[in-house]
């Protein structure tokens, strides 16, 4: 394959939605989890793929991804991207890694 065959490689903005797991590594009383992550990919289905593989390798249980496309979708979208989050794409894209940038646990809310 030549290098001009070579597809680019862009990052995409994920949202994964977690279940638990024995051993998972979330809350104790968390029912689950939402994790914002970047992925390099050559489409945001590449993307998606490698973000589940990597998050069941660390051992969760990815239920549900919502895509909100790459850094200049999303801008053509109005969402401003800081400067932080800008680094953490470029780093995603340079190192063709997943990066969690946040995680969130649910908890279930018992106001019975």
């Amino acid at each position: 394959m030549t290098e001009k065959a070579k597809p680019k490689q862009e990052v995409y903005t994920l949202l994964i939605e977690v279940g638990r797991k024995p051993d998972d590594g979330l809350p104790e009383g968390a029912t689950g989890a939402g994790l914002m992550c970047y992925a390099s990919g050559v489409d945001e289905a590449e993307a998606v793929r490698e973000t589940v593989a990597v998050l069941k390798q660390a051992g969760l249980a990815p239920l549900d991804v919502t895509g909100y496309g790459t850094a200049e979708e999303r801008r053509a979208q109005g969402h401003d991207i800081p400067d932080e989050e800008a680094a953490l794409m470029a780093r995603a894209l340079a190192e063709n890694a997943v990066i969690v940038a946040q995680m969130e646990p649910f908890f279930d809310r018992d106001d019975g």
